[in-house]
């Protein structure tokens, strides 16, 4: 065999065992993720938290956590309320949300906290101590409560407030402390809240609005959200 015909043939080898690795791998993630829908299937999930959860007012079936739950074949249940602060009640939206946690359902096997947002428009007369320290109440009372639960946390988008990172570091560290997984939605996801021209895209009340994904942002944000948390 001469030289060119052999770099011919091994060429082609390589080649061939690309395509079986490309085909093998891809197999492998298809397998992967049917395999995470299945045992998702049935499962009962539970989202807490402010108008991030609540939709402010456009339809919940709208949201990235309804449409992760219906995807994955889950039992959808919503505790959002627009308005609330995880650390303290308020006359006017009602519960905090470490309150309104005490009374959810028996029985959940996946629980999803998305809050902050109100706190940290409020830090400055809460102060940071108090809401570490209400933060840490709520992550007690779902592992006490749920202790086969997989609980995770999402913070609130980034905002011109130096407030909203304090919060989202305090979120961080506490529950880290009790082995819950936050995803960081200030710095890590894909959501570019302190843009107006972003926000007139992908926001139900276009620049004015610093908080509320229309069904075009929830789109955006769902294969994040997902990959963090089958992720864990």
């Amino acid at each position: 065999m001469n030289r060119f015909n052999f770099f011919k043939q091994s060429r082609g080898v390589c080649h061939w065992a690309l395509r079986l690795i490309l085909c093998l791998s891809a197999c492998f993630t298809s397998l992967c993720a049917q395999a995470q829908t299945c045992s998702l299937q049935g499962k009962r999930i539970a989202v807490i938290g402010d108008s991030y959860v609540r939709n402010h007012r456009e339809p919940v079936e709208n949201t990235w956590h309804y449409k992760f739950a219906k995807k994955h074949g889950m039992q959808y249940l919503n505790y959002g309320r627009n308005g609330s602060c995880i650390s303290i009640d308020l006359k006017r939206w009602g519960p905090s949300v470490l309150h309104r946690a005490a009374k959810m359902a028996d029985s959940l096997d996946y629980i999803i906290v998305i809050a902050g947002h109100n706190d940290a428009a409020r830090l400055d007369s809460l102060g940071t101590g108090f809401v570490s320290d209400k933060v840490n109440e709520l992550c007690q009372l779902l592992v006490n409560r749920y202790p086969t639960a997989r609980i995770y946390f999402f913070t609130p988008w980034s905002n011109d407030n130096p407030n909203y990172l304090k919060v989202v570091d305090i979120e961080k560290t506490v529950c880290g402390s009790w082995g819950i997984p936050v995803f960081d939605a200030a710095r890590n996801s894909n959501i570019f809240a302190r843009s107006d021209a972003f926000r007139n895209v992908y926001f139900q009340n276009g620049a004015r609005d610093h908080a509320h994904l229309n069904a075009k942002g929830h789109d955006r944000f769902l294969p994040v959200a997902e990959a963090f948390i089958l992720s864990h």
